[in-house]
């Protein structure tokens, strides 16, 4: 507060013109302007809802305390534009579906809503979340038929990931080293400096022979990360850092092997050495590299808060097709000069891929409502189908056909439509052009799969707000208290837009409400 009156003259001039006992610094006023601001800002999301259609996103993490929090994330369209807002933490003692169901009963009952009014449900796979028969989704889905459950695209990718690096023998061997690799080489700070000057001064010996550019934000300081299961995406900077660091790698694991005074290091550190200066491990490392760059950048596409499920479907064939192109001669090819090179410059030996092959363990022996390619994948027969899914919503598929007929007809002739590549333009150029009150049911269509969730990452950058406001110096902090910070916290973009003029009504509003509330008791 000091610091700030220091800085700020009309914070100052504004607590010089303060009664000395309503300078509102009490801890329970803080908390009541907090809660002021919380509740308007729900009040904006509520407004933008406008009782219309949502979907819930929904998570559960521990916060410092040892607390068991869920974290509820609405997304829902306004104006054409498809928002993710955060509503707020509630403290669960289980995790039980019946238990998680009624604090979402709760929690919706208390902003006016329904779970009439869900189209879709986001969440992690959890069993108790995504469980089939008496998962969280399965319940909500007996109040709530079209309350359809989409399982986070993110933790799907990562799964699959995961499914390629296990099933096949040679590439989980490949990251077990990896991971038993970055054990050894980083078990301690003396190997960290000495692989850290090492790297250092080959970046030096590059850049004199010309090898590698200089500039602002190149060659930074690099490391090598420990795996982690839960995000194998996370892998692929792992993989580059070796990539680059490889030499370093190198003279520190022959460092271990030959001074080192660990035993079980040392023949840890020997065996390292002898598989990552094969052919093999150099094969699987670009390889991986490759698969991992593209299904990092995937990964990251589904985490934007404006992805629709449309152009997720339409991210995962792009990328499908590209991890196609290895296959192919030209990919093949590629990939295999990238190996000759690094096994060149790290002095490895190249197998001739013309000898007959031994085995060394066995030495004898696009959719329908998108509108780019002006309307090319329009398909009427696929959007009523899509339809008959949402019951509630259209009762009259007869009309439906005839005005997606009458819509096809006006936007395909109207220039404003012709650029278009994504529905999440269509719907934000349809309310802009009033087509959206010409055409409401293909409307509401477009906003059903805008509603729909593609990932959870919403909710997990919740869960990291959480950690920042309640801390180990705050870890004493009240639910509701942490609650209302969080909103403010998290969606700073609507409470800018909040005029303090508004703030001060609510607080004399809860003060008076509180004051009558004592007259009653007394």
């Amino acid at each position: 507060m000091e610091y700030t009156i220091s800085q700020n003259e009309i914070v100052a001039k504004a607590f010089k013109n303060a009664p000395q006992n309503n300078q509102m610094l009490s801890p329970k006023i803080q908390k009541s302007i907090t809660e002021c601001f919380a509740e308007e800002i729900l009040s904006c999301i509520l407004q933008e809802i406008d009782s219309d259609v949502f979907s819930l996103l929904v998570d559960e993490c521990r916060d410092i305390s040892d607390k068991e929090q869920m974290a509820l994330v609405l997304r829902y369209v306004s104006g054409g534009l498809s928002y993710e807002r955060f509503v707020g933490v509630v403290h669960v003692e289980e995790t039980t579906t019946t238990f998680l169901k009624s604090k979402i009963d709760f929690m919706i009952a208390k902003f006016g809503l329904s779970l009439k009014q869900v189209r879709g449900q986001g969440y992690d796979g959890a069993s108790n979340m995504a469980g089939e028969f008496s998962g969280l989704q399965a319940k909500i889905m007996r109040d709530n038929s079209s309350a359809y459950f989409v399982h986070c695209f993110a933790h799907k990718l990562n799964l699959v990931v995961v499914a390629i690096a296990k099933k096949i023998t040679d590439v989980g061997d490949f990251f077990d080293m990896i991971s038993l690799m970055a054990t050894v080489v980083g078990s301690s700070c003396k190997r960290k400096d000495k692989l850290r000057v090492d790297h250092q001064e080959e970046v030096r010996k590059s850049i004199g022979k010309g090898e590698i550019a200089t500039g602002t934000g190149l060659n930074q300081e690099l490391s090598l990360q420990r795996l982690g299961d839960t995000r194998w995406n996370s892998h692929y900077r792992t993989l580059v850092g070796l990539s680059k660091m490889f030499p370093s790698v190198v003279k520190v694991l022959e460092y271990v092997e030959e001074d080192g005074t660990n035993p079980i290091k040392k023949r840890q550190a020997s065996g390292i050495l002898k598989y990552f200066q094969s052919f093999d491990s150099v094969f699987y490392l670009h390889m991986m590299m490759i698969i991992f760059a593209l299904t990092n950048g995937l990964s990251k596409t589904f985490q934007r808060k404006d992805m629709d499920i449309v152009n997720a479907i339409s991210d995962v064939e792009s990328t499908k097709r590209e991890l196609l192109k290895l296959r192919s001669e030209h990919g093949w090819n590629d990939l295999l000069d990238k190996v000759r090179s690094f096994c060149e410059k790290n002095g490895i030996l190249v197998m001739d891929m013309e000898n007959d092959y031994v085995n060394p363990k066995k030495i004898r022996q696009r959719t329908a409502l998108s509108p780019s390619d002006q309307f090319g994948h329009y398909n009427v027969e696929k959007l009523k189908k899509l339809a008959q899914f949402y019951p509630d919503d259209f009762n009259d598929l007869v009309g439906l056909e005839h005005e997606l007929d009458l819509y096809l007809d006006n936007v395909t002739h109207d220039t404003r439509f012709a650029s278009l590549n994504n529905i999440g333009d269509l719907a934000e150029l349809m309310v802009t052009t009033k087509k959206h009150l010409s055409y409401p049911l293909v409307y509401r269509l477009i906003k059903l799969a805008l509603t729909l969730p593609v990932a959870t990452a919403t909710i997990e950058r919740c869960f990291s707000a959480m950690k920042i406001v309640k801390n180990a110096l705050r870890s004493k902090i009240s639910d509701d208290f942490m609650n209302h910070s969080l909103i403010c916290f998290v969606e700073k973009e609507l409470l800018n837009e909040i005029p303090n003029e508004v703030i001060v009504k609510r607080f004399h509003a809860v003060k008076e409400r509180r004051g009558m509330k004592r007259k009653v008791v007394d």
